[in-house]
């Protein structure tokens, strides 16, 4: 698989998460060219699959921002399961929680190592 297909998955997933419904995929391409200062041309020709080739370093802001993304996620999905959890005094939320705060914790461990490795 290319550095150019790599890059269309993480933004065609990015534009999913990030889009309210069908005809907002612009609006959002234009929020997450905004939100990581990435070029909007350049998303929108990795996401209709017009683009074939792409820097490594383009590539690696991309999937930094999908990883931010992914993490911005997690954080929502804590934070939900803190409100449930006080609307309802249940142990049933427990098992979700801790699954939560270790994948949280898992992806900041996994960004770490590939900052350290670059820095090397």
């Amino acid at each position: 698989m290319s550095s150019a297909e790599i890059a269309a998955g993480y933004v065609r997933r990015m534009v999913s998460r990030e889009s309210s419904g069908w005809g907002d995929q612009t609006e959002a391409l234009k929020r997450l060219a905004r939100n990581y200062k990435l070029p909007f041309w350049t998303l929108n020709n990795l996401r209709i699959g017009r683009a074939k080739t792409i820097e490594a370093g383009l590539r690696d802001r991309i999937r930094e921002a999908y990883l931010d993304l992914c993490e911005r996620q997690i954080r929502r999905l804590q934070h939900e399961l803190e409100i449930e959890k006080a609307a309802a005094a249940d142990d049933s939320l427990i098992d979700i929680e801790n699954e939560a705060e270790a994948l949280a914790a898992r992806l900041l461990a996994a960004r770490a190592a590939r900052k350290e490795r670059k820095a090397q």
